[in-house]
């Protein structure tokens, strides 16, 4: 029994939801079952509601500091979830994941210096480096029988460049599910080690972790991995609080730290949003047993995909991914470019997907859907997608 109803559906439809109030802007239809953007359809959970509810009592809602409570649910969740011991002194607010790296990046290279990122991988990575003057260097993934790997030789080539200051990782990753493994993360950080780079890696997704696998903190890999990493972390993708705009940036190198504050107070971005730090503070404390749960039904949801697939779509694969509620779908058996294929998702599969071509190198011929919704609306949008392929001959591609 589940403390909540997952297979609930709710309806996000006129609550200014990115997700589902911009389907006409972004698909041109708002009839599109909406499986794009990374936040869930499921209910915050209730201990997190409560607790905003109960501050939300008090008359007023003026500018409020973070309390001891919040620094240690941080600490004690980073040592139980990811057996990293950090330090209040560690921990740097930052209104989101993105912005957070956006102020790095500004705080520790030049316009015109070189940041790697490893494609495929999330968009707004190639925004955050250009938008800001910095060069974008690519280091694609390698792929084999959808299973991704990172191709060491040519990043080592690109971070011997003088002109690179950072590695920006996603970790789990984000669009194709893998989690670094301990060598995998071992080999980056003596790399940028070796070459004087700084490792910049989004760990947002780090509690989606399936059974089976284990995320592992960059800066925790070795001591000296903390002199160069820096580790960019929110309760928003697991507990469904993007919204409240509320995530935090572990420094260890105090310098380095001091510098990121600096750049933070700069743009008077210090304080945060009040009731972010509650339901931060809410998610940290109560949130391990409903974790588990959600945890439970996004690997149903996974493996109706994957069967279904399999039985009715053969040509469409995946790797069941290692972590987060993204599916990483291989289309390119359908033999369709780009554009053929996100008019075919959207215009006759009636789908809002995200497109893996603006994922960058390596994302042509696939989509990116989400699960984290209720298992009717899976099921509901793989049967007009086996509907649409059959219709256009497809199958026998």
């Amino acid at each position: 029994m589940f403390m909540q109803d997952f297979d609930k559906i709710i309806s996000r439809e006129n609550t200014n939801s990115v997700k589902y109030d911009l389907r006409s802007l972004y698909f041109g239809n708002k009839e599109v079952i909406p499986m794009w953007v990374a936040d869930m359809d499921f209910e915050t959970p209730s201990f997190i509601q409560e607790a905003v509810k109960k501050r939300a009592q008090h008359p007023i809602y003026g500018y409020s500091i973070k309390p001891k409570s919040y620094f240690d649910s941080i600490i004690n969740w980073m040592e139980k979830r990811h057996q990293w011991k950090v330090k209040r002194e560690h921990i740097a607010f930052s209104p989101g994941v993105v912005p957070g790296l956006v102020l790095a990046l500004m705080t520790f290279s030049k316009p015109g210096d070189k940041i790697v990122v490893q494609s495929p991988v999330y968009f707004p990575f190639f925004s955050s480096v250009l938008d800001n003057g910095r060069q974008l260097v690519v280091n694609e993934l390698l792929e084999k029988d959808n299973y991704y790997t990172i191709d060491f030789v040519d990043l080592e080539k690109k971070l011997k460049d003088t002109k690179t200051k950072v590695l920006l990782i996603s970790n789990p990753h984000n669009p194709v599910g893998r989690v670094w493994k301990q060598e995998e993360l071992e080999k980056m950080v003596a790399l940028c080690l070796k070459y004087e780079v700084l490792l910049f890696s989004d760990d947002i997704h780090a509690d989606l972790i399936f059974d089976g696998y284990k995320h592992r903190v960059a800066a925790n890999i070795s001591p000296e991995a903390k002199q160069i990493c820096i580790s960019f972390m929110a309760p928003s993708k697991t507990f469904n609080m993007a919204g409240l705009s509320t995530s935090f940036v572990i420094i260890q190198d105090d310098n380095k730290r001091k510098a990121f504050e600096n750049t933070i107070e700069a743009y008077h971005l210090g304080l945060g949003n009040l009731f972010g730090t509650v339901a931060l503070e809410a998610a940290y404390e109560e949130g391990e047993e409903w974790l588990g749960e959600l945890m439970s039904y996004l690997k149903k949801n996974t493996e109706l995909v994957a069967d279904f697939l399999k039985k009715n779509i053969p040509q469409i694969t995946f790797a069941k991914p290692e972590a987060t509620y993204l599916l990483w779908l291989n289309c390119k058996s359908l033999q369709l470019n780009d554009k053929d294929l996100a008019s075919f998702f959207v215009n006759k599969a009636r789908l809002g997907l995200n497109n893996g071509s603006v994922f960058g190198a390596g994302g042509a011929g696939y989509m990116r859907m989400n699960i984290a919704c209720p298992t009717s609306v899976v099921r509901k949008a793989l049967m007009q997608l086996q509907k649409v392929v059959e219709e256009n001959n497809l199958l026998s591609k």
